[in-house]
């Protein structure tokens, strides 16, 4: 493992920790050139999941890109970004567990405000509010009468 402060390749692990789902594993390690210490986490590689778009497109699915469009719906609320993390591993595991690596953009994103619906309601009116395209207030009166 290259240490991200001096680039030396050799270091030791000071103390590992699986995650509570056991997905990832946290390895904290220390430079042996100089002695800085660093985190890192190892994850299972798996088959790469496409996203089909609405308008057939298709991309590779992309964590980072979903944690910021959550991120990014629940500034400002009670939401942490260990609870986004969560959401992000959980609608990623629920993806994993289908029989296709080719997943529709509405799928994915159904997903997301499932999880998000159950943090935090105002969260979830912002990333359904991008997700579903509301276009008026109308749109927006429905889906909270819907929560209410």
């Amino acid at each position: 493992m290259k240490c991200p402060f001096c680039t030396h390749l050799e270091s030791k692990v000071l103390e590992t920790r699986d995650s509570e789902d056991w997905e990832t594993t946290r390895r904290r390690r220390e430079c042996l050139k100089c002695t800085k210490r660093f985190t890192t986490y190892e994850r299972l590689e798996t088959s790469p999941l496409t996203i089909v778009k609405k308008d057939g497109r298709r991309e590779t699915f992309d964590r980072e890109k979903l944690k910021r469009g959550i991120y990014k719906a629940s500034e400002k609320t009670t939401v942490s970004g260990d609870a986004i993390d969560k959401i992000v591993d959980e609608v990623e595991r629920e993806l994993r567990s289908e029989n296709s690596t080719e997943i529709e953009s509405r799928k994915l994103g159904r997903l997301a405000a499932k999880y998000l619906k159950k943090k935090d309601k105002v969260a979830y009116i912002r990333f359904a509010s991008v997700f579903r395209r509301f276009v008026d207030i109308e749109d927006f009166e429905k889906e909270l009468k819907k929560l209410l």
